[in-house]
């Protein structure tokens, strides 16, 4: 069983263009004004095979207007800026006083909260997705169609522990979220069998 991959918004002058198409009821100016407060923040930073950055966050996007629907300004503004606070420099009072309170509220919802000093960081990220449980429902596609993103090709990433861990973690904690929303539901079902030899004890697959 194949899944659906998304990725052809490479980058914002393509998403513009997408987007005029399928959403045109979208501000792209307020979009666009959200993609290069994050290109600035995130600089430089890569994903771990090696993309620019701001290719998981188009993807994001992607996947909310193309798979689900979505056409929630703040929501997919808030996908855009969904890491700005959790991996660089700015903080949730900037993306709020640039973005309204709606954005700052979202984005706060799906950043992980540093361990302490005497903390776990195992057990401060299980925390942190339990508590997705009881989001409001934009959170929960915000949180899905980033680890749709983050996952949809997973055997990309360069560490194979972590395709298992990260494979496991998807699996018990995301993929529940997704109950209820037909979309992700069978989107995430297609996206494990197609990564069913990630499972402990699982075969590798042949060539």
């Amino acid at each position: 069983m194949t899944h659906r991959v998304f990725g052809t918004w490479h980058d914002w002058g393509t998403a513009r263009q997408q987007l005029a198409v399928v959403a045109p009821e979208v501000s792209v100016r307020r979009l666009g004004e959200a993609v290069a407060f994050a290109e600035e923040a995130h600089g430089d930073q890569k994903r771990p095979a090696g993309e620019p950055y701001v290719e998981h966050l188009l993807e994001v996007v992607e996947v909310l207007v193309s798979g689900v629907g979505v056409r929630d300004e703040d929501l997919l503004v808030a996908a855009v800026l969904h890491d700005v606070v959790e991996d660089t420099d700015r903080t949730a009072k900037e993306v709020g006083a640039r973005f309204g309170p709606r954005v700052e509220a979202w984005v706060g919802w799906v950043t992980k909260p540093e361990p302490g000093a005497d903390e776990d960081p195992a057990e401060v990220r299980n925390r942190y997705l339990q508590s997705l449980r009881g989001a409001p429902p934009e959170v929960l596609l915000l949180k899905l169609a980033d680890r749709y993103s983050n996952v949809q090709r997973l055997d990309t990433h360069p560490r194979p522990e972590k395709r298992r861990s990260y494979y496991r973690e998807t699996c018990r904690h995301l993929m529940p979220l997704a109950t209820g929303v037909p979309w992700f539901e069978a989107a995430f079902a297609e996206w494990r069998e197609s990564y069913r030899h990630l499972e402990d004890g699982a075969s590798a697959p042949t060539a």
